[in-house]
């Protein structure tokens, strides 16, 4: 079927005839049709993937996120602006992948017609180490957005599609399948704490080393697909010129080389990773080579780099030799301007006679570093001492409370998702808790629980953020979920401070350690201000409950909020504010080893009574928080005063 219809359009219809489950995004000039035409189709169709307008574009990518490692496909939208505002997650998930198809489909705007900087999108794609599809045409757009979610699966990341202004708003008669060929794929997560979260340097190195193969393999599969074309009318096999030219460009490009016969033309779609082997054999049947695309040089820097390593001598024009500029929209006169100084030039290249262009691999990870070892042939690292939560620390009672509360409501603790945030709160996916299992950037573990649950995990999804991360970023996605009743439910872990980088104060620290001419901030308000009735605060420390809080919390349904309210036990601890210790009777004692099983505090330790092991308490570290007490079967841990 043939309609007419815009670039935007025809990314969208690509999206649903690719089985889409979920679709966000936010609006912003020149994307905002996109995924204007997925609601509309939403809104009028049954069955129809979900799609939400979110809050801001960083929650878009995250709630498509959480939907995507369920194994669904999704697609997030937004312009070159809101690229800025996703960033930080974009480059989390970007070293953790993805399982079903993650597209981020992202407007840029050479010419600025919409007013904003003439940001790059590719330059991004090769900070992030992710793959960057531009289409050329509304045709191309409805191809490649199919394209991305077969890529994006197969090399487990996500896929950037980029269109400029003058695609997504360009209109053409677009053949495709314009009805919804949903997958109807049944939704689960793996809970990989080495994929899904960055606790630790070696966690991250071994994600990037990973992300840089599956870039190996994103440029094998678009070289197969032949995305790319090297196009030569009645061209010999050594014709001296070339044009190279990216996206949009290429049919301004094909249209002008009408009148320059025999000009070998390199239509690049899959600008990054650059398809290399196309690549050199256009340098082979060149002399003298034309880079055409807008905005910055990046083709044309990834084109020279393999020219130089290729040793190949011959000549660039591109916006780097002051040829052609890097600002502005691409009209004729710039595009007549390189060929006719393609053309004109009679400069011959230095080289020996029959000299080869040899094809060398690309350079890896282990030529680079030296090591030549696979990663999963190097002995394996044993850590006995795994960061944990502080002697006294008020998050370990809320995961206590909350493992006891699943256990309570006899739910299997294996399928409940618990997404953690940045701070001291992600420490719940050590033992012996083993509860979080997702960790992006400031503020994502809300956003990835509503994508979980728009992807269709049908047991309790519990999003955990402590205090200060919740100021950063976590009201954004709370507002988002209460707008679009996506029900879970949300631990804000409250200790008055922002401890994992050094104690410093936030908006809910107290008044009188904040300085001169300063306000607290209640939480609590805040979360009824946004229109959550469904809000309990409690005691960590009061496991009883806080055990029946949260247990009711994982049953009820909608948005609902607890808040674990109590001060951080080293900021206590310096203020000389603890009162007593926790001590054990070594003769009530029985070495049961409940209590360090079930807090995994740094303070309890073995040691040898007489002639058997029990438990004991070391009182330096102990700030008296009465967690093991209430794991104690046998009464033998009391609270006692301060030596």
């Amino acid at each position: 079927m043939k309609k007419m219809i815009i670039g935007n359009q025809a990314v969208a219809y690509g999206a649903l005839s690719a089985g889409i489950d979920i679709a966000t995004g936010y609006p912003g000039t020149p994307s905002s049709e996109a995924l204007t035409e997925l609601f509309n189709f939403s809104q009028k169709n049954d069955p129809s993937p979900y799609v939400e307008w979110s809050v801001n574009e960083k929650v878009a990518f995250e709630v498509a996120t959480g939907a995507a490692w369920t194994g669904k496909r999704a697609i997030t939208t937004m312009k070159m602006s809101g690229c800025n505002v996703a960033s930080d997650s974009i480059l989390s998930v970007a070293y953790s992948g993805t399982r079903g198809g993650l597209v981020i489909y992202i407007a840029d705007d050479p010419g600025a017609e919409a007013g904003m900087p003439e940001q790059d999108t590719r330059l991004f794609a090769l900070q992030a180490g992710l793959p960057l599809l531009e289409a050329s045409t509304p045709q191309s757009a409805y191809k490649l957005t199919r394209f991305s979610f077969e890529l994006s699966e197969k090399t487990e990341l996500p896929v950037i599609l980029r269109l400029v202004t003058s695609v997504s708003h360009a209109q053409e008669m677009v053949e495709g399948d314009y009805s919804y060929n949903r997958l109807d794929r049944e939704a689960s997560f793996e809970r990989d704490i080495f994929k899904y979260t960055k606790a630790g340097s070696a966690i991250c190195v071994g994600q990037h080393e990973t992300l840089l193969l599956r870039l190996k393999q994103a440029e094998r599969i678009v070289a197969d697909r032949r995305i790319n074309r090297l196009n030569c009318r009645n061209c010999s096999d050594s014709t001296g010129f070339s044009v190279v030219s990216s996206g949009s460009l290429i049919p301004y490009v094909n249209e002008e080389l009408m009148n320059f016969e025999d000009v070998p033309h390199l239509a690049l779609e899959s600008i990054y990773p650059l398809d290399e082997n196309i690549v050199i054999k256009m340098l082979k049947k060149s002399e003298r080579v034309l880079i055409l695309e807008e905005l910055e040089p990046v083709v044309e820097i990834m084109i020279r780099s393999l020219a130089n390593k290729l040793g190949w001598c011959g000549t660039i024009l591109g916006k780097m030799d002051g040829l052609l500029p890097r600002t502005g929209k691409y009209e004729r006169e710039v595009i007549l301007k390189g060929l006719e100084a393609l053309v004109r030039g009679n400069r011959k290249r230095k080289k020996h006679e029959n000299e080869p262009i040899v094809e060398t691999p690309s350079i890896g990870f282990s030529e680079i570093t030296g090591n030549k070892q696979n990663r999963n042939d190097l002995p394996p690292v044993s850590i006995k001492h795994p960061i944990t939560f502080c002697a006294g620390c008020p998050h370990r009672g809320t995961f206590m409370a909350l493992v006891r509360a699943i256990k309570r409501n006899r739910m299997d603790r294996n399928k409940i998702i618990v997404t953690g945030d940045i701070g001291c709160t992600i420490l719940g996916m050590n033992p012996p808790f083993n509860s979080c299992w997702t960790e992006v950037s400031m503020g994502s573990s809300i956003g990835l629980a509503q994508g979980f649950v728009r992807g269709g995990i049908r047991e309790p999804v519990v999003a955990t953020i402590g205090d200060s991360t919740f100021f950063h970023a976590g009201m954004p996605p709370l507002i988002n979920a209460v707008q679009h009743r996506t029900g879970f439910l949300l631990i804000i872990m409250d200790n008055g401070w922002t401890c994992m980088t050094g104690f410093q104060p936030n908006p809910g620290t107290e008044e009188r350690f904040q300085g001169a001419n300063t306000r607290q901030v209640d939480i609590s308000r805040l979360v009824q201000a946004m229109g959550i009735d469904d809000l309990q605060v409690i005691n960590p420390f009061d496991q009883e409950h806080s055990e029946e809080v949260l247990s009711q919390a994982l049953l009820a349904r909608g948005v609902r909020v607890v808040i674990a309210r109590k001060e951080c036990a080293i900021t206590v601890a310096r203020r000389g504010e603890v009162e007593s210790v926790c001590v054990v009777d070594p003769e009530l004692c029985n070495f049961c080893k409940r209590c360090l099983r079930e807090t995994g505090c740094q303070a309890l330790f073995v040691s040898d009574y007489e002639d058997r092991e029990i438990v004991k308490i070391d009182t330096d570290q102990c700030n008296g928080c009465t967690l093991c007490i209430t794991s104690c079967p046998t009464d033998a841990i009391s609270t006692g005063k301060i030596k």
